[in-house]
C-alpha cells in the first residue's frame, strides 16, 4: 500500500519501486512494491545491498505519515460494510462481518465490495477470529492455520532462527509441543501469539469510534416570512458548530445548509472551502455568494418551519496563537478567503493553483489543479538572481543555432525568423533524460533526451534561457530549444 500511494501521489513511476527510510546512518527499504519482490528484495534490506542486486531500482523518501493517513482513510470507508473495524498499520485492516455478509448477498460478495471499496492491491483470509484472518492473510496462501510458517507469530529474527534449527518450521508443529516447553525456550509472547491464531486465545480487535457528525437544527413554532431573517438563523448555527469543531481541533471543509419550507419545498445551499474553517462570517460569505449565483432566488414562500445545517466534511485544525507572524497568517487567511469565494462564483475547475512536481524536465515540475483541492506545498525559495526564468515557453520553441564547436554554446540563433548574436553565454546546466519513464525520440514525447541549458544574452541586452536536446553520443542530429526568457 505505501508503494501504491507513493505512485498515486506521483512521487514513484506507475512501474513501481521502493520506499526508503533513514535507519541511523543507513538508508534501509522501507516498503517495496510487488513487482520488486521477485527481483529478491525484502522491506528492512539496505539501499546498498537493494542497489547491488537490482541497481535499476527507482527509490523515493518514505512518509509514514501519508500512510497512516490514508489507511485511516481507509478504515473510515470501511464502516459502510461492518461497524467494527480497526486498523492493522502498517498496511492492514481488520473487519468483523460476523451478521453483516448476508447484506451484500454473501460473503464472497462482501469481499468484492470490500476490495473494489479500497482500491489497493490486497490480500484477505477469512477466518473465525482476528488472529487467524491476520495471519492467513499476511503468510498464508490457503485456510489451515497450521500450515502458516513460523514467521507468522512475528518474533524476533533471532527467535525465528532458534525454532527453524529446532526443526519447528510450521505453527502446526509448535501446537504439537508442550506449550510449558516453547514458553521456557522461546518466550510467553511466542504462546501467547500462538494461541490467539490457533484460536486458543481471544484476539478481539478495538474497532474505530467515527466521531459523532455535526449536525444542527432550529425548529420554529410561527414560519419564518423573511429571508434575512433566516440567514441570521443560519449564522447562529454556525457559531454553534464552530464551538463544537473548536473542542474536537477540528475545521470544515464542505457545509450543507437545508431550509425547509411549509409547502414541503426544501432548498439546499452548499459549499465548500478550500481549507478547513470554523469562522462563521468566512462560511456566511460564502453562502451569501451561493444565494446570489442561484437562478431561483431564495424565496420563503409561505414560510420556513426548520432550518437544519450539517458539516459534512472536516479536517483536523489545531487553535492558532496570534504571534509575531499574525501579518503572514492574515495574508494566506485572505488569499484562502478569496478562492473559495471564486470558486463558489467561477466553478471550482475556473480557478487554478500551481503545484510543484517531482520531475527533472523544467516544463513538468509543476501542474495547475483545482485551487480548492490544492494540498499545502512551499516552492523552493527563489534566489536574488534567479538562474532559471519565471516565463517558459509551452512547448519549448526550435531555434536555428550556430555554435563554435558541437558542445559549446551558441554564438548566433535564429528565432522567428530573426537573428540574434551572443554577447553573453553561462553554462551548461545539464539536466538528464528522465529513464525510468517511456523514451522517445525528440520533444515533446517520451522521456527525451539529456538537456544542455545555456543562459544567454544577445547584443540587444535581452536573456534567453536555450537548451541542447541530446548528446553528439545520444542522437546524431542534436536540436536546439528556446526555453524560457528572461525580465
Amino acid at each position: 500500500m505505501p508503494c501504491e500511494r507513493a505512485s498515486r501521489c506521483g512521487a514513484l513511476p506507475e512501474a513501481g519501486g521502493a520506499l526508503v527510510a533513514r535507519d541511523g546512518q543507513a538508508l534501509r527499504l522501507a516498503a517495496i512494491d510487488a513487482g520488486t519482490q521477485g527481483q529478491g528484495l525484502t522491506a528492512g534490506m539496505t539501499l546498498a545491498d537493494a542497489r547491488s542486486r537490482c541497481p535499476d531500482l527507482v527509490t523515493a523518501p518514505h512518509d509514514p505519515v501519508a500512510d497512516a493517513r490514508e489507511l485511516d482513510r481507509l478504515a473510515n470507508a470501511m464502516i459502510a460494510f461492518t461497524p467494527l473495524v480497526a486498523p492493522d498499520p502498517l498496511d492492514g485492516l481488520l473487519l468483523d462481518v460476523t451478521g453483516c455478509a448476508h447484506l451484500f448477498g454473501g460473503e464472497e460478495e462482501l469481499v468484492r465490495r470490500v476490495l473494489a471499496a479500497a482500491g489497493y492491491t490486497a490480500r484477505h483470509a477469512l477466518a473465525a477470529h482476528a488472529a487467524a484472518a491476520r495471519a492467513l492473510a499476511r503468510y498464508g496462501s490457503g485456510e489451515d492455520v497450521r500450515a502458516l510458517p513460523v514467521a507468522a507469530l512475528e518474533l524476533s529474527e533471532d527467535k525465528l532462527s532458534g525454532l527453524r534449527r529446532a526443526g519447528l518450521t510450521t505453527l502446526g508443529d509448535l501446537a504439537s509441543r508442550p506449550m510449558a516447553g516453547l514458553a521456557a525456550r522461546f518466550g510467553e509472547t511466542a504462546v501467547m501469539r500462538l494461541r490467539a491464531i490457533l484460536g486458543e486465545a481471544g484476539s478481539p480487535i478495538t474497532p474505530l469510534r467515527p466521531a459523532e457528525p455535526i449536525r444542527l437544527e432550529t425548529r420554529f413554532p410561527e414560519p419564518l416570512a423573511r429571508t434575512d431573517d433566516a440567514l441570521d438563523v443560519i449564522e447562529d448555527l454556525l457559531a454553534q458548530a464552530a464551538r463544537i469543531m473548536e473542542q474536537r481541533q477540528l475545521g470544515g471543509r464542505r457545509f450543507l445548509v437545508l431550509l425547509q419550507r411549509s409547502d414541503n419545498v426544501r432548498p439546499r445551499l452548499a459549499v465548500e472551502t478550500g481549507q478547513p474553517v470554523r469562522d462563521p462570517a468566512a462560511v456566511m460569505r460564502l453562502l451569501r455568494e451561493r444565494i446570489d449565483t442561484l437562478s431561483d432566488p431564495l424565496d420563503p414562500g409561505y414560510g420556513f418551519d426548520a432550518i437544519s445545517l450539517a458539516v459534512l466534511t472536516v479536517e483536523h485544525l489545531p487553535s492558532r496563537q496570534m504571534g509575531l507572524e499574525s501579518r503572514k497568517e492574515e495574508n494566506e487567511d485572505s488569499v484562502a478567503a478569496l478562492v473559495d469565494r471564486l470558486s463558489v462564483r467561477l466553478g471550482e475547475d475556473r480557478v487554478s493553483r500551481l503545484v510543484p512536481r517531482d520531475r527533472h524536465l523544467p516544463e513538468r515540475a509543476q501542474g495547475l489543479v483545482p485551487a480548492k483541492q490544492a494540498p499545502p506545498v512551499s516552492w523552493p525559495k527563489a534566489d536574488e538572481r534567479p538562474t532559471r526564468p519565471l516565463l517558459l515557453l509551452d512547448p519549448p520553441q526550435p531555434v536555428d543555432v550556430i555554435a563554435g564547436v558541437p558542445d559549446s554554446p551558441p554564438q548566433r540563433f535564429r528565432w522567428r525568423g530573426r537573428l540574434h548574436d551572443v554577447r553573453l553565454a553561462e553554462g551548461p546546466e545539464r539536466i538528464g533524460a528522465e529513464w525510468w519513464r517511456r523514451r522517445g525520440g525528440h520533444l515533446p514525447g517520451g522521456a527525451g533526451d539529456t538537456r544542455d541549458y545555456y543562459r544567454i544574452e544577445d547584443a540587444e541586452g535581452r536573456r534567453y534561457w536555450i537548451f541542447r536536446s541530446g548528446l553528439f553520443g545520444e542522437t546524431p542530429d542534436p536540436r536546439w530549444y528556446l526555453h524560457g526568457l528572461f525580465p
